[in-house]
């Protein structure tokens, strides 16, 4: 296990910043910004590697209960950064020399209020904590908590079949805010769906996007009819990972920033669900979640 897990039981959004900062302050070749706030104003934060035009995108934590891939993306970056610094080669590339001619974008907490409901629970000094707890069923529990400080689901808030989600929900009596499902009044009417949409419009052109959710070992790598290439990246992310390509169905078809980058932009855009058990992973995973997908990280750049 990571020498720094060994201590912690959770990993929650002061430890996020403590360690976003650390490396930006450690290694000149990091850019540390913030693509946006959360509804509780929270930052959000993104790290940036290299300086090429060729843009590849990780995004973790849409939902609270998933704060371990926020971890995984995390370690991913303090091993890059060592590798970096040190021009090491590994799984056949140079970071180093790669980075030249690509811009690594890691954005490891889209969902920070969510995060801390799940973990910390809701304070009574929260503005929103009598809705919280109608929306938590009356519970103070907040411990199977995915949503934002809104109760709204960030993964089905995207304009990817947006109207046919909401004719799901009402079939399923999903009608406000919960602790999971809820799309939202419209697509991105949330700041962290709105703020990362932004992002990937104004940044553009983006060479892929690669999504980090839990837990089943699966991947989901929606149709982009324009860059047949992308089945053959799925097929080899699923070689790298040894998870098996699925398609989703049901609700978990509609709304997911998957689905709407290769749907409305024409981005590759795959789904990793990591691990395998019961939400939220246990940290004890972490070590062997983190080997599987450690090579997957590394190249997906190159295979896109």
């Amino acid at each position: 296990m990571h020498n720094q897990e060994k201590n912690i039981r959770v990993f929650d959004y002061t430890t996020l910043m403590e360690r976003m900062r650390r490396l930006a302050d450690a290694y000149s070749f990091v850019t540390l910004s913030y693509i946006g706030t959360s509804i509780l104003d929270r930052a959000i934060p993104i790290l940036h590697f290299g300086g090429g035009n060729r843009r590849v995108l990780y995004v973790g934590a849409h939902h609270g209960m998933e704060w371990i891939t926020s971890l995984i993306l995390t370690q991913f970056c303090e091993e890059l950064c060592k590798v970096i610094n040190s021009n090491e080669r590994i799984y056949g590339i140079y970071p180093c020399e790669l980075l030249k001619g690509y811009t690594l974008s890691i954005l490891p907490m889209l969902n920070p209020d969510g995060v801390e409901y799940q973990i910390h629970g809701v304070d009574k000094d929260n503005p929103l904590h009598d809705r919280l707890l109608e929306m938590n069923g009356g519970s103070s529990d907040f411990s199977a908590w995915q949503a934002n400080a809104r109760g709204v689901d960030l993964n089905h808030n995207y304009d990817a079949g947006f109207d046919e989600y909401k004719k799901l929900e009402r079939e399923k009596g999903i009608q406000k805010g919960a602790p999971t499902r809820y799309s939202g009044e419209c697509a991105e009417s949330e700041p962290e769906v709105a703020a990362l949409c932004n992002l990937i419009r104004f940044s553009a052109p983006w060479r892929g996007v690669m999504t980090l959710h839990t837990q089943g070992e699966e991947i989901f790598a929606p149709l982009c009819k324009e860059k047949p290439k992308s089945e053959v990246t799925a097929r080899r992310l699923s070689e790298l990972t040894g998870y098996r390509l699925c398609r989703a169905k049901g609700l978990a078809a509609y709304g997911g920033l998957s689905d709407w980058c290769a749907e409305k932009l024409s981005i590759p855009a795959f789904t990793m669900e990591c691990g395998r058990g019961k939400n939220p992973l246990p940290i004890t995973q972490i070590s062997s979640v983190y080997s599987t997908m450690r090579a997957s990280l590394f190249l997906f750049p190159t295979i896109l």
